[in-house]
């Protein structure tokens, strides 16, 4: 097979797989699923096991590598690595409002009910049997992508050889409100310290907070930014170089004009570029459902918040950012969010969700598996991640304070190569 694209360090090949939207339902309706495979090419014709990457999310597609670097270049070195678009994102059959429009909220709820770890994972298995027949591979889960790693080892540990996970290892059995509890008051620390550090960010974004309440101001996407909106820029503030990103973006974001003071144009282009809710739409539709089994999230992060007033903003009050949550109001403020309201609705009150996880499967689990949990890590919870750690079997974990959420996207060569070393067994380097 003649490869499509060629870096310096690395080949690549595109794999595309028909496969059921519905595995209950195999000879029903059809969804195309996509994988980059990169291999070195010095291994390019050696029979090398395959590694697994599943993205964060949910809703993203897999990275789209433009250089051999991170933990890409320490996988190669060992592995055939395989990039798999999750379905519905990248190029898997992708998920927008124009998809979708064909079909009313009701048959999108059904349609997007499909589209969670369990079925990501039997889409998984499938692509290993034609790609590999029997032989076991690796995987490799980022955030999200954690939650799909413990999932394949509750559905399928026999096609896994062994498993990695950074910065997602799930509760296995909290609720929905739980996780959101506990996140809201790790997004308060992150608040704290972001303000102490950017002395005078605070006084910036409740100057723009305030103008934007009494001025009609539009996005470049086209949408009237409120307050609410721009808090959700604190999703940034939990990342490696985010808060930066942040504070840089707060510091053009007024600028006097002749005609008085305006929120600068470049703001207005480079906030959109911060939040994805126009763009991937299933991270707003089923981000509270990767905690749900057997029950609603009935809007759990917009529920929740009401026990944390601090975040209602007025002007006698300082200025909080949110983090990685979901509201209600998101599908009547952004433009690609607000066809698919009445869809939101119903997948937040759906109740019959299945479960994700058997407790008693992984606790027997026989795979090597290697977690690196970020102890200050906004977006999951450091003592579900410990409490989980100690219910799957043969599972072993780096606790460390040296990385935020997005740790591997920074150092992960260095991430990645510790963790093969734990998992074998082997000293590290």
């Amino acid at each position: 097979m003649t490869p499509e694209l060629s870096f310096a360090g690395m080949l690549a090949y595109k794999h595309r797989f028909t496969l059921p939207l519905d595995y209950q339902q195999p000879n029903g309706e059809t969804i195309e699923v996509f994988a980059r495979e990169l291999v070195s090419p010095e291994n390019q014709h050696k029979q090398l096991p395959f590694i697994v990457f599943f993205q964060g999310g949910p809703g993203f597609g897999a990275v789209r590598p433009a250089a051999t670097g991170g933990w890409i270049k320490r996988a190669l070195q060992e592995f055939r690595v395989l990039l798999l678009d999750q379905r519905g994102t990248g190029l898997s059959t992708p998920v927008s409002s124009a998809s979708l429009s064909h079909l009313s909220a009701a048959q999108q709820s059904e349609y997007l009910s499909h589209f969670r770890a369990d079925n990501i994972i039997r889409d998984a298995e499938s692509i290993r049997q034609q790609l590999v027949a029997d032989d076991k591979w690796s995987i490799l889960g980022q955030s999200f992508g954690g939650f799909c790693v413990l999932k394949y080892l509750n559905d399928a540990p026999h096609g896994v050889a062994e498993a990695y996970i950074t910065g997602g290892i799930p509760s296995l059995s909290r609720s929905a409100d739980e996780v959101y509890q506990a996140t809201y008051q790790r997004v308060i620390a992150k608040n704290n310290d972001f303000f102490t550090r950017f002395s005078d960010a605070q006084g910036l974004v409740k100057s723009l907070a305030q103008h934007i309440s009494d001025n009609e101001v539009r996005l470049a996407t086209g949408e009237q930014l409120t307050v609410e909106m721009l808090q959700l820029l604190g999703i940034n503030i939990g990342m490696e170089q985010g808060p930066e990103s942040v504070y840089y973006l707060l510091e053009h974001a007024l600028i006097s004009t002749p005609s008085g003071t305006i929120v600068n144009p470049l703001f207005l282009a480079h906030f959109c570029q911060l939040l994805d809710y126009n763009t991937n739409p299933i991270f707003a539709l089923l981000h509270e459902s990767i905690y749900c089994q057997n029950s609603a999230s009935n809007w759990a992060a917009h529920r929740v918040r009401q026990q944390y007033p601090q975040f209602n903003y007025s002007a006698d009050k300082p200025f909080l950012f949110t983090g990685e949550m979901i509201y209600p109001w998101m599908f009547e403020q952004f433009n690609n969010l607000k066809p698919l309201k009445s869809t939101a609705s119903t997948l937040a009150e759906k109740d019959n969700w299945p479960m994700l996880y058997d407790q008693t499967k992984l606790a027997s689990n026989q795979v090597p598996v290697a977690a690196a949990i970020y102890s200050e890590d906004m977006f999951v919870e450091m003592r579900y991640s410990l409490e989980t750690a100690e219910k799957v079997g043969n599972l072993k974990y780096w606790l460390t304070s040296e990385y935020e959420h997005n740790g591997i996207r920074m150092d992960g060569e260095h991430i990645l190569d510790r963790l093969i070393a734990i998992n074998r067994g082997e000293k590290l380097r």
